[in-house]
């Protein structure tokens, strides 16, 4: 086995860097947001700033989108409540940090902050409990700031069913349909993450504009009703949307947790769907499971898969840059890395994001 000579992979380390820095990175899922509202309300613009906030600079995160999600002790009679709690500590944790993020309602809205040096916030409902049937709510929750929403997590909501329904073989209910077009009225982007299988073929029947996947890896490579196979991918691209990889551990391999494995999902993804339609939603877990869920009596087994094992360096966003080494290594482009890590991402915003059919 040959050693590569210590100053070339100075010079790799150096050219990564390098390129990270200069590229747009955008995490398309980060619950951040469980974390800071588990704070008294006078500490969530503090709390963001000093635990968070500095995690996102390390890993040159620049497009954070924030997801709204409703643990199922709030559902169904607490789930509105706790969205708008959501939503309101969002907006809070913005404006008490107004020097280093901005939240985001268009493309335009990112550009400007990219160009001030902001890190990009855009919210995102994750499932959205608190709509239930009352479909005319998402015009609401658009007028509060959300941006991007998907209609199921794991079980069975008033609009769709999540990928653990798999078996019901379900599409979308009347509502969810119903759903689907008031979202593309009002300029919201619809997310299939977590959706079910036959959701996601019904809402690509449905869609006229792109869809995002903010958190799914590739099924191919790891057989989880989690991924996404294939087909849905190819629909997904030919779509004009984005499929943006979770690095969850347990989502990638069955027990080999490694940057490769994960590289490995981002390199399919992309000989399937195109390199443009592809970007990253690592999901990070770890903290925010720390913060929310009592060490007595957490059961870390969800889905069939253990919520405590991590992809090593990539527990948090200070651990992105790895990514970009990892594909530089594979022999990408420095172009497609960027694309990758957050062009493919800015296009769509850019182009769809707060934006209605009409």
């Amino acid at each position: 086995m040959t050693t590569a000579p210590s100053h070339s992979l100075g010079r790799s380390a150096d050219r990564a860097a390098e390129l990270h820095r200069r590229s747009v990175v955008a995490d398309t899922h980060n619950d951040l947001l469980c974390a800071v509202t588990t704070r008294p309300v006078e500490q969530w613009a503090s709390f963001f700033r000093e635990q968070w906030l500095p995690q996102l600079v390390a890993g040159g995160v620049n497009v954070q989108v924030l997801p709204v999600f409703i643990d199922d002790g709030y559902r169904p009679e607490g789930a509105l409540r706790r969205t708008l709690r959501m939503i309101e500590a969002a907006h809070r944790l913005a404006s008490g940090n107004a020097d280093a993020v901005r939240l985001c309602y268009d493309g335009a809205d990112v550009d400007a902050a990219l160009a001030d040096g902001r890190i990009a916030l855009v919210l995102a409902l994750e499932s959205a409990p608190g709509v239930g049937e009352d479909v005319e709510l998402l015009q609401t929750l658009y007028r509060l700031g959300v941006r991007i929403a998907s209609l199921a997590h794991f079980g069975r909501t008033a609009l769709a069913d999540g990928s653990g329904e798999d078996a019901a073989g379900s599409r979308l209910t009347r509502a969810g349909v119903a759903a689907v077009a008031e979202m593309e009225r009002v300029g919201m982007m619809f997310d299939i993450s977590h959706l079910g299988a036959a959701g996601v073929g019904h809402v690509l029947e449905l869609a006229t504009r792109p869809v995002i996947a903010t958190h799914s890896s590739a099924r191919a490579l790891r057989d989880h009703h989690r991924n996404l196979t294939d087909d849905q991918v190819k629909a997904t691209a030919a779509n004009g949307g984005v499929v943006c990889v979770n690095f969850f551990a347990p989502f990638l391999h069955e027990s080999d947790f490694t940057v490769d494995r994960l590289v490995d999902h981002i390199e399919h993804l992309a000989n399937v769907a195109g390199v443009g339609h592809v970007g990253l939603g690592p999901d990070f877990v770890r903290e925010v499971m720390a913060d929310t869920t009592p060490p007595c009596c957490a059961d870390p087994i969800v889905e069939g898969v253990r919520t405590d094992r991590y992809v090593p360096g990539l527990e948090g966003p200070a651990g992105l840059p790895l990514v970009t080494e990892a594909l530089l290594r594979r022999g990408w482009a420095d172009d497609d890395v960027a694309r990758v890590l957050g062009g493919n991402v800015l296009r769509l915003f850019r182009d769809r994001l707060g934006r209605s059919a009409s």
